[in-house]
């Protein structure tokens, strides 16, 4: 491996890493903000579906914006906006603030998570083998992070403001420089429409695949703080863990899953992991205690853990050129990622918490059903063009 294609495995790990940081430390104070501003469940589902809306609305312009620019670019802009986002998201001293902050850091999010993701198979490709599920462990460490130091701040007095600034203000400039990292996308065959017309059927399964999985993901990051502190009764310290715990199982899952998908294929992973998630979240709900929810949640990381690399991987392998591709994967992901925490809100207010997020057991046996449609053998990936610009550090 030369010096330039390792910094560039290492620029992308780190850009998932900071993106798990800067969501986490949101998502893990989300009960500090309801008390900060007064916010029912439903307001908190409207501030969801607000960051959730602006970044479904950038991931569905993605596709020609990364065949014309290239993942490289988006990041570049992306990075440094959504740090800015999560510090414009910490000082909205109201909701109408609020929500416009959620809004600027969802849309830049959205550029950064398919730029990413796209990023990450062009470095994959160029590798010749699977690397996106230790990728995506990165962002699994930049969310146990936030949740360690979310914990420590509710310990140690600090507020959702001072917790949440001080990690968009740190992020600016690590985003800043890590854009001298990344590797140019191989150039697009023909005009940017026709690649939106030529994406394979394989593509909307994989995409319809993230979909469920991403509903999963934003339901525990997004309502299991508030489920272990309202409905089982954990003190809020207690309850913040949840969301790393089940990162943490995310890591150790993503850590091995390159390793597990060269030995067991794509259809057999998605499978079980389907099934485990659906199993070990039904655990969750019927925990009599805090710690019961905890050990079964931590389960449910390593259940739902590699369906989104998974199927971002088989994306990117999908087509010539991996952008458009993960864009549409990506943005049909994410609208679950908008639609599960939102609907989870407005169920709990009709029902209770427990009972809206049965949900989540659902989508576990529909991820595992969908996954017996995938073929039996993985498409395989072209390797682009040799890079003629050189990637620079420092």
């Amino acid at each position: 491996m030369t010096r330039d294609l390792r910094t560039a495995r290492n620029g992308a790990v780190l850009t998932f890493l900071l993106g798990g940081l800067m969501v986490g430390t949101m998502t893990v104070r989300i009960p500090a903000l309801t008390d900060k501003l007064h916010l029912s469940e439903a307001m908190i589902g409207t501030v969801l579906l607000v960051w959730g809306l602006g970044a479904l609305v950038t991931m569905q312009a993605m596709r020609p914006v990364m065949a014309r620019a290239g993942s490289r670019t988006v990041l570049r802009v992306g990075g440094p906006a959504t740090a800015i986002g999560l510090v414009a998201v910490a000082f909205a001293p109201n909701l109408p603030l609020l929500l416009a902050a959620a809004a600027l850091f969802g849309m830049a999010f959205g550029m950064i998570d398919i730029a990413m993701n796209a990023q990450g198979s062009t470095v994959e490709r160029v590798h010749g083998r699977p690397l996106m599920n230790g990728m995506h462990a990165g962002w699994c460490v930049g969310a146990i992070a936030a949740g360690a130091m979310g914990s420590l701040s509710i310990v140690l007095g600090l507020s959702f403001t001072a917790n949440v600034a001080l990690i968009g203000l740190v992020s600016l400039p690590v985003m800043v420089v890590l854009g001298r990292t990344y590797l140019p996308d191989a150039p697009v065959a023909g005009p940017a429409g026709a690649a939106r017309r030529r994406l394979p059927p394989v593509v909307y399964l994989l995409g319809a695949l993230m979909f469920f999985a991403f509903m999963v993901e934003g339901t525990v990051a997004d309502w299991n703080g508030l489920f272990m502190r309202d409905t089982l009764g954990a003190p809020e310290a207690l309850a913040a863990l949840g969301y790393p715990i089940f990162e943490a199982g995310m890591l150790i899952a993503r850590l091995t899953g390159d390793r597990l998908r060269s030995r067991f294929g794509v259809r057999g992973m998605l499978t079980v992991s389907g099934l485990a998630t659906a199993g070990f979240f039904a655990v969750v709900l019927a925990a009599p205690a805090p710690m019961v929810a905890l050990v079964a949640v931590f389960f449910v990381g390593l259940g739902v853990a590699t369906i989104s690399p998974l199927t971002l991987s088989l994306a990117g392998t999908a087509t010539d050129t991996p952008g458009p591709a993960i864009a549409q994967a990506g943005a049909m992901g994410y609208a679950g990622l908008l639609l599960g925490p939102v609907v989870i809100g407005f169920l709990s207010d009709a029902t209770s918490l427990r009972t809206a997020l049965g949900l989540a057991v659902v989508l576990g046996l529909l991820i595992a059903a969908a996954a017996r449609f995938l073929p039996r053998e993985e498409p395989v990936a072209t390797p682009p063009a040799p890079v003629r610009e050189p990637v620079t550090v420092g």
